[in-house]
């Protein structure tokens, strides 16, 4: 049975973006009329939060492919590819159902969830949405931070604004990892080279342009690298103020589905060594690269 238009009600969740979305069971497909609403709603608000959805892992599958092909899981020593190469497991347990604290070297990977980031960001076609699925969480901490870059854009002063406009950033997931720890970025940085990406970009359907940095922004072509630094700290600067983040703290059933094209995010702690935290991630792959993906001339190397 779908679920229908008419019971769906909006309200939103932050004054500058986000919102929630009752009214539906995403367990049932959804007609045609009640995923358009959504999907309007996705491009108005950037985040959209639902209570109350006991989802399978098939069934959040299918609510994510009615936007696009689900991206391919990467491999890596978080072992977020344990349940299957579309369903990311982020979770602090291991094989055997163990807790892993802090100390684990797969959850120091995992650490770099903590920094503001927009998902594939360093893969040469980025993603386009994310959708998290809440299975079990801890009692305290463990909260989901969300930044709009499409806010930050439009409250740009005009001479900061003329800085980033038609400019390319180079995004690597190695240089990203490597702020965790530099092991774990040269390893990384073997399998996923760097990308380039449009710093500033627009949503497809109402135009509206955002940003495009996070961790995995690493430095702007044409400007030195401490130049580059710069910019792109005082960009996250903007984004991130307290005034614009919306904090998701969760309860168990919750799917909260982002734009990655225009929305930063990141985790935040918790006590890994005496509560689970286990969450089961889709995300939809995006359909083309957002910058011509011409040769890196610069080597990785001389950029470190």
């Amino acid at each position: 049975m779908a679920t229908m238009a008419g019971t769906l009600t909006i309200t939103p969740a932050h004054p500058a973006f986000a919102a929630e979305v009752s009214g539906v069971d995403l367990t049932r497909r959804l007609d045609d009329a009640t995923f358009e609403r959504i999907a309007i709603a996705f491009d108005d608000y950037s985040v959209l939060v639902f209570r109350g959805q006991a989802l399978s892992d098939p069934q959040q599958m299918a609510f994510s492919e009615r936007w696009g092909p689900l991206e391919v899981t990467v491999r890596t020593l978080g072992g977020e590819d344990r349940l299957g190469a579309h369903i990311v497991d982020l979770s602090n347990t291991d094989a055997d159902g163990k807790l892993m604290g802090w100390e684990d070297r797969r959850m120091l990977y995992q650490s770099g969830n903590q920094l503001w980031h927009s998902d594939s960001s360093f893969k040469p076609v980025p993603a386009h949405s994310s959708a998290l699925s809440a299975r079990v969480v801890p009692p305290e901490g463990g909260e989901t931070e969300f930044a709009s870059m499409r806010v930050a854009y439009e409250q740009l002063p005009e001479e900061l604004r003329g800085q980033v406009d038609g400019r390319i950033v180079v995004h690597s997931f190695g240089f990203s990892r490597s702020l965790i720890d530099p092991g774990i970025g040269t390893e990384i940085g073997r399998d996923y080279p760097p990308v380039r990406h449009a710093l500033v970009r627009a949503n497809p359907r109402n135009g509206r342009k955002a940003l495009y940095i996070g961790s995995h922004a690493w430095y702007v072509e044409g400007l030195g690298l401490d130049e580059s630094r710069i910019l792109i700290g005082k960009l996250l600067e903007l984004t991130v103020r307290p005034d614009r983040v919306y904090r998701h703290r969760w309860q168990v059933g919750d799917l909260v589905m982002w734009d990655n094209r225009c929305v930063l995010h990141r985790g935040r702690l918790w006590d890994s060594a005496r509560y689970k935290r286990v969450m089961h991630r889709t995300t939809v792959a995006g359909d083309a690269a957002t910058a011509d993906p011409a040769f890196l001339h610069e080597l990785a190397a001389a950029r470190s």
